[in-house]
């Protein structure tokens, strides 16, 4: 047996499937394509994660496109966080040209450009159906781990929520919230501190700065509702598996905005779904590029959440592949949970470059066939080193791949094909449509405009009169106050108010 039929065997006997499994292309030996070696990923292991890595313009992205569409053919949803603006492309055919024929026919695949199911989707003022969430559905633990609290400033959120839970306060977006923070420490400051103890105020005022820091990125258009319902993720068109892409273009300079998003939505994900168990094919799949956005910019306690829950969520059924530079941008706590590693050429311009190419080298199963040091600086644009794991978890055979061409469109859409996309939006008619409902803010400033009215109840010369009989507007103030309950603490406190001015009266008269 020569080496070509040697490393054919290899390949073969690594990737033995009983279920389904997508292509991503053909390995090659010596620099040469080798017909009947495709490197095939099990929909299985799918749900184990994976990371698509390399350095600029090695063809990560269009990796990842030939990953979803795939997985689409397959009937399987995916999300998609375009950071970059150029998946879109997905939802129109793509070009069947000679290099991309040739291609095909060295991987043995019939290249059919075609269009896919494609939802485009926004956090921001991108065209989309809007995704939105409340402050009360993120609740105090991930608002406290969002805005990197201490324990102390931990606790006057819990506080918060626990106050506006009792009295009835919706918290809907970040003006309810800086709203009862400012109320908790100046008119409410009396009933808080008899009920939850002392409150600081010095407290108050980082927590409020730093919901204002996250407001200048533009949270405050993430914050609200109608709020996303992670299951409309989970579709398919014409057995086709639908993907969804969130436009993140415009806040690319916004990473806290970037980081709270997705781990927001892996958390709403994870305590949505229900547990799956071991199936056939993942329930649904996303795809985080520019993923060194997410980790270089989090603290310290949202990485331990990002990292649990990465942990945890293949029980739902949800695989997350992370597309970024190198596997260094990667926390190694997450990159041990990857199974799918794609790994594009890596440049080495330094001293530091070459150390990095010789770390990432290590997290690549030994090859035969390869020095995998030296495979890294020299591929081509559309090659790759990929390992995935088999249905029994093991790795599958480091291969240098040439990966098979996008059947969509590898370009943009126009403005118009965008606008026809959002025009035929199911979606965009169910989300895009702004809700303004009374929440916290509008009801503390009913019960202040409230108190200023009652403190305004004076004589002509400026002075509350102290009179020992309760007139009919003191008795009907005081009987609407106990009769609501969103106002019964402000209740309590004007009507001991009230009580020690007539007390007062009492005492002048004798």
């Amino acid at each position: 047996m020569n080496r070509k039929e040697k490393f054919i065997s290899h390949l073969v006997e690594g990737q033995l499937y009983k279920k389904d499994s997508i292509i991503l292309g053909t390995g090659i030996l010596d620099g040469e394509p080798i017909s009947g070696a495709q490197i095939k990923v099990p929909l299985k292991t799918l749900n184990r994660h994976g990371l698509i890595a390399g350095a600029t313009g090695t063809g990560k992205t269009k990796t990842l496109q030939v990953i979803a569409e795939q997985l689409s053919l397959k009937g399987i949803p995916s999300v998609l966080m375009d950071l970059k603006g150029d998946l879109s492309g997905l939802a129109q055919p793509g070009d069947a040209t000679d290099f991309i024929l040739k291609r095909s026919e060295q991987i043995g695949v019939t290249y059919e450009p075609m269009d896919l199911p494609v939802e485009l989707m926004s956090i921001s003022n991108e065209k989309g159906v809007r995704l939105k969430a409340t402050v009360s559905e993120f609740g105090p633990v991930l608002i406290s781990q969002i805005l990197d609290l201490n324990d102390t400033q931990r606790g006057v959120i819990a506080v918060v929520f626990r106050y506006c839970d009792t009295q009835h306060l919706p918290l809907v977006d970040l003006k309810d919230l800086k709203k009862v923070l400012q109320y908790i420490s100046n008119e409410g400051k009396e009933d808080i501190s008899k009920e939850y103890g002392q409150v600081s105020s010095a407290s108050v005022n980082t927590i409020i700065r730093k919901i204002i820091e996250l407001e200048q990125e533009g949270a405050e258009l993430f914050f609200g509702e109608k709020s996303f319902d992670v299951e409309d993720f989970v579709r398919s068109k014409y057995g086709r598996g639908v993907i969804s892409i969130i436009r993140l273009t415009d806040i690319q300079s916004k990473p806290k905005l970037f980081s709270t998003f997705m781990l927001s939505l892996l958390s709403e994900i994870y305590e949505t779904f229900p547990e799956q168990g071991d199936e056939d094919k993942p329930k649904l799949c996303l795809f985080i590029d520019e993923a060194h956005l997410v980790f270089s910019n989090a603290s310290k306690d949202l990485l331990e959440k990002i990292e649990a829950i990465i942990k945890l969520i293949r029980s739902k059924g949800v695989g997350v592949f992370f597309c970024t530079q190198t596997p260094t941008d990667v926390p190694d706590s997450v990159l041990g949970q990857l199974g799918l590693k794609v790994q594009h050429a890596l440049r080495a311009f330094t001293a530091k470059d070459r150390k990095s190419i010789t770390k990432t080298a290590e997290n690549y199963p030994d090859s035969p066939f390869y020095n995998t040091s030296e495979v890294l600086t020299s591929m081509g644009i559309g090659e790759a080193l990929i390992t995935a794991l088999n249905e029994k978890g093991i790795p599958t055979p480091l291969a240098q791949t040439l990966v098979r061409a996008p059947i969509t469109r590898m370009g943009i859409l126009s403005e118009n094909e965008i606008d026809n996309l959002v025009a035929s939006s199911d979606l965009v008619k169910k989300y895009n449509e702004d809700i303004d409902r009374e929440s916290a803010f509008e009801i503390l400033e009913k019960k202040l405009e409230r108190i200023e009215r009652e403190q305004k109840i004076e004589t002509p010369s400026g002075h509350i009169p102290r009179t020992g009989r309760r007139s009919k507007q003191d008795e009907s103030l005081i009987e609407e106050l106990s009769k609501n309950t969103m106002v019964r603490q402000i209740g309590r406190t004007i009507f001991r108010e009230l009580t020690r001015g007539i007390l007062g009266s009492f005492t002048k008269r004798r």
